[in-house]
């Protein structure tokens, strides 16, 4: 049996949430929006590995500090990245004193790791939880493509990794509500060109989007805007059209992270941002506070990620794909309830 919409009952929200980026983020379109950034993408360290850790680190300080809290306050960490084995993870979050959980969902960690949260919240086993995720550009670069010093001519069809974190503190009393919330499940079209994430994840984006109004309350009217990170433009056409054929015509309530992030004509990113950092800042510093702001009143978030790896890359395999969906809205708090 497929997986039931998940319903929240009572506060489970998004406390605060914070941002880190590089400088081709801070450039762009949104850059104002984004709490720190670093025109060197170091962030004072001497490794591109290091610097992805050192950008967590900073996200979930920042994160903790607008909510008022220390480390103290926070029962469980449920944090990932682009990288093997997580490791930037694991090395940007070692000096916190807390339960962690190491996750891969690829583009798709930031709303794996909100809902994984707000599932423990909303069960009463954890009171707050952070919810963290990553990527640079150097780092995944030479992980999954080539050496930057390779220089290698990019796809048109290929997206640029974002150099980035975002950190939510998941628990009660905050202004931004996590409703609902979908688990994805992999699905493989056969689609094996790495330089093209956006045609294999925009099967899962579909399949979850068609799953949730199949199965949820909520009808298509009633979405203010369904952002998925990270499609890029080749993907969120794919997606279109994918779910026009199943009656659904999403193209007026539809954006990406990955389309939002950079600008298109300016910045040349081909075929928009991608990464664990991509969703996680956009929805941290722009689309949640136009939520809290009440700009948006009922918004559907699907993290798409690509499930492959270096090994499957070399192998030539197909890549499978999962998109996690979360419905986000005003708490209460917002309302005056």
């Amino acid at each position: 049996m497929q997986s039931k919409t998940l319903r929240f009952d009572g506060d489970v929200t998004v406390i605060s949430s914070a941002s880190v980026v590089g400088e081709k983020e801070h450039t762009g379109p949104i850059g104002d929006v984004f709490d720190l950034f670093d025109a060197t993408d170091k962030f004072g360290k001497k490794t591109w590995e290091k610097s992805e850790g050192e950008m967590q680190r900073l996200a979930l300080n920042i994160a903790l500090s607008k909510g008022k809290m220390s480390e103290r306050d926070i029962d469980a960490i449920f944090a990932g990245d682009l990288l093997n084995q997580c490791s930037a993870s694991a090395y940007g979050l070692l000096d916190y004193d807390v339960p962690y959980f190491g996750l891969y969902g690829a583009c798709s960690t930031a709303a794996e790791s909100m809902m994984l949260s707000a599932m423990a919240v909303s069960a009463g086993f954890f009171s707050r939880c952070a919810a963290v995720t990553s990527s640079h550009n150097c780092s995944s670069e030479r992980q999954f493509r080539t050496p930057l010093e390779y220089g290698a001519q990019r796809s048109p069809t290929a997206q640029w990794t974002v150099t980035g974190s975002g950190a939510f503190i998941i628990g009660h009393g905050g202004s931004v509500r996590i409703a609902e919330a979908l688990p994805g499940i992999v699905i493989d079209k056969g689609v094996n060109d790495a330089s093209n994430m956006g045609a294999a994840m925009a099967p899962a984006a579909a399949h979850t989007i068609k799953r949730y109004f199949e199965q949820g309350e909520v009808a298509l009217d009633d979405v203010d805007l369904i952002v998925t990170g990270d499609l890029g433009y080749e993907g969120s056409s794919i997606l279109c059209e994918l779910l026009l054929t199943e009656g659904y015509d999403i193209k007026n309530k539809h954006n990406d992270c990955g389309m939002i992030i950079f600008s298109r004509g300016a910045q040349d990113m081909h075929s928009g941002g991608s990464g664990c950092g991509c969703s996680a800042v956009v929805m941290a510093s722009y689309i949640l506070p136009k939520i809290a702001r009440g700009e948006l009143n009922n918004v559907l978030f699907i993290g798409t990620g690509a499930m492959m790896s270096p090994s499957s890359i070399q192998q030539g395999l197909s890549i499978p794909s999962v998109g996690h969906l979360l419905r986000l809205c005003p708490s209460t708090k917002n309302k005056g309830e």
